[in-house]
């Protein structure tokens, strides 16, 4: 029984594959259109509705591409529509995230430092939280702010640094990164299915009964679109942060997640005006390096720990099973001696290494129990720590290891 850990484990990463997939069809297609979007050209002997055109070769052919910028006069017999890709990016990701944080919720999601909330209270507070954004931002779309896209930009940006201050008020620092991607990929997502998608059906809708489409809905559904190019880069940042402790474990990462939006703005600028031949704005790369420099400097501040509570207080539950399991005392003297050197508040395997290997901390009894999980599959099931096996952890101890972990599962399992 104790292997549905593995099972699990591997679940999580067939997940997040499928969600990576997927991911990179949607923002490979949102960069595609976007840059054809600002490369089309006028051109004689346009059909009567197009706005421009573009030429492009790839793969040995060549391909001529037209805009109509609400539509054209006949509906044609095919038409291919570009929204599973986006469905299918935050349904995998939503699958992830309650596998990683709400079934992990008192290791990944729950910082007792911050609040003390039961799994079922951060994992109400985890999913509720993603719709407001949505709520806020699309009404602000609707309103008379709608008709001034700058303003509108600095509004969601706004709303985007509160929540991302928020997340870090409740959540581990892993989580509230992770979060605060999700809270962003949400609104672009809602803005597909919502709006871009229905907008789109209307204008169908209109070209089959032989009416003249309104052109609003393009405009509405270009808005929201050029909003999710600007979103997309710092979400992409967001997700991969829970592999760095400089980016989610330090007094100010909520500032660092805020500049990175702010990179997100510029980078894309920049690639956006070169699309559009309007320059080549190096200014917006200076920009980026400079943040990207204060995103460095704030890393450096010191990370948080739970050195000032006594052990008792720090285990969850959970910890506290694993903790009094036959073999704890042999596993901990094993993680002390193989993994602590590295994975210390201040580690000691290396001048160069200033902190644990994302964040992990094995000193104390408190941290080997909140973590045994991971030291089960890292180092019990798997070689994958220590790295290379520089400590030479023996056969011994990973059976050892493994014997601790199915102890605390039979005593959970009997618990239950």
């Amino acid at each position: 029984m104790y292997d549905f850990a593995v099972m699990w484990d591997w679940t999580g990463f067939a997940v997040r594959w499928l969600h990576v997939i997927t991911a990179i069809a949607w923002i490979g297609s949102s960069f595609y259109f976007i840059a054809l979007d600002l490369g089309l050209r006028q051109a004689p002997g346009l059909p009567k509705g197009a706005s421009g055109e573009e030429w492009q070769v790839h793969g040995g052919g060549f391909y001529h591409i037209r805009k109509f910028n609400v539509a054209p006069e006949d509906m044609p017999d095919h038409l291919t529509w570009f929204k599973w890709e986006s469905y299918a990016t935050w349904l995998s990701g939503a699958v992830l995230l309650m596998i990683v944080y709400w079934a992990g919720a008192e290791m990944f999601l729950i910082d007792m430092n911050k609040m003390e909330l039961s799994t079922f209270q951060a994992t109400l507070i985890s999913a509720a939280s993603l719709t407001i954004g949505w709520i806020i931002y699309d009404q602000a779309c609707k309103s008379p702010l709608g008709e001034h896209p700058n303003a509108l930009m600095l509004l969601l940006f706004v709303a985007l640094v509160v929540m991302s201050w928020g997340y870090h008020q409740v959540f581990t620092g892993r989580a509230a990164m992770l979060h605060l991607g999700a809270f962003t990929a949400t609104i672009m997502t809602a803005n597909v299915f919502f709006i871009i998608m229905p907008n789109q059906r209307i204008v169908v809708a209109d070209l089959k009964a032989g009416r003249m489409p309104d052109p609003r809905y393009g405009k509405i559904a270009k808005l929201r679109s050029t909003h999710n190019n600007y979103l997309t880069l710092p979400v992409i940042f967001l997700m991969l942060s829970n592999h760095y402790p400089l980016a989610f474990a330090t007094d100010y990462a909520w500032i660092i997640a805020a500049l990175v939006f702010l990179m997100g703005v510029t980078i894309r600028h920049y690639f956006n005006s070169m699309h559009a031949r309007k320059g080549n704005p190096t200014w917006a790369i200076a920009a980026t390096v400079l943040l990207f420099i204060g995103i460095m400097w704030l890393s450096t501040a010191p990370l948080r720990t739970i050195d000032d509570l006594p052990e008792e207080q720090a285990m969850t539950p959970t910890a506290q099973r694993f903790a009094a399991a036959d073999g704890f005392e042999d596993a901990t003297n094993i993680v002390l001696g193989r993994c602590s050197m590295c994975h210390a508040r201040e580690p000691v395997w290396s001048a160069s290494m200033r902190w644990a290997p994302k964040g992990v901390h094995l000193e104390t009894e408190a941290d080997i129990a909140m973590n045994a999980r991971q030291i089960y599959l890292q180092s019990g099931v798997s070689h994958a720590m220590p790295p290379g096996n520089l400590t030479w952890m023996e056969d011994e101890e990973r059976a050892k290891i493994r014997a601790w972990f199915k102890a605390a599962r039979q005593v959970e399992l009997a618990a239950n």
